[in-house]
């Protein structure tokens, strides 16, 4: 089954392109390690130097080799989104297949709560507290996560709510089996695409989130992030540090945007019967 759900995935041109530069991130992640010689937060370097061959994109305004700074900076955004979007898939599931098969109370108080969630801008949240309380970015990663479930939830309870009445689902259930096992071998095996671009969605969230704050100077500022080096690169732009500099870790995160994105389209288009194209 998911041999031919990748088959159909890939004939989509969207989902071919995002792979395409997925690959292309994931090669750059695992191996700019190994031609880079340098550590990230070395300072011995001379300020503001060049591309050469010693160090292909530079050195920035603390003595530390760019493009060292660069994969790092990468990775730890890429990371961060991975993370928080498998926590809040995870936080999804529980409250959207809890919701649907319980029902009563505890659908009422999953589902308002989702609502309230929902009607405040995330990144509000994640300002304030990044701002007031400085936590460490794996603790921004698990608070995203925690407030970005309930679009998940909501698409999973609906479905599941389907996949409920279902006479396979009923049959089961006259059988004599139980919630848990009915959830385990029908529900969340039958969900499964919506998974998929929950995860997805929320890593982009998450992608652009880390960057943002990055940005804004609310994470550690020895923490290496791409939204760190377009900060900083910014701060020089009157001197030719445009392409060395500034345009990597831009064209990097456009990338990862990039590739995220046409994934959650094709997925979307895939499993959304109104999203098909006639």
């Amino acid at each position: 089954m998911k041999h031919s759900l990748f088959g159909n995935l890939m004939k989509d041109r969207w989902f071919a392109l995002g792979i395409t530069l997925l690959f292309v991130l994931t090669l750059l992640i695992a191996l700019g390690a190994w031609f880079s010689p340098y550590d990230p937060h070395e300072t011995s370097f001379e300020p503001l130097s060049p591309p050469s061959k010693s160090h292909w994109l530079g050195v920035n305004d603390g003595g530390m080799d760019i493009f060292a700074e660069l994969m790092l900076g990468v990775q730890n955004t890429v990371f961060f989104g991975l993370f928080s979007g498998a926590i809040g898939l995870i936080f999804g599931i529980f409250a959207g297949l809890a919701a649907a098969w319980r029902g009563g109370w505890i659908d009422a108080i999953l589902m308002r709560l989702a609502e309230v969630l929902m009607a405040i801008p995330p990144v509000m949240i994640m300002i304030v507290i990044a701002a007031f309380f400085r936590p460490s970015p794996a603790v921004l990663a698990v608070t995203l996560a925690l407030i970005s479930w309930p679009t998940t939830s909501k698409a999973i309870r609906s479905q599941a709510l389907t996949v409920r009445k279902s006479l396979h689902v009923r049959a089961a259930r006259d059988m004599g089996g139980n919630g848990w096992y009915i959830i385990k071998n029908h529900l969340l095996p039958e969900l499964f695409p919506l998974y998929l671009i929950g995860f997805v969605a929320k890593t982009r969230m998450a992608v652009f989130m880390e960057a943002s704050l990055a940005f804004l100077g609310l994470f550690d500022p020895g923490r290496k992030s791409l939204g760190a080096m377009i900060r900083y690169a910014l701060q020089y732009y009157y001197l030719d540090v445009w392409l060395n500099w500034l345009a990597p870790p831009v064209l990097c995160f456009a990338l990862i945007m990039l590739s995220v994105t046409f994934l959650a389209i094709s997925m979307e288009k895939m499993f959304d019967p109104r999203l098909k194209e006639l």
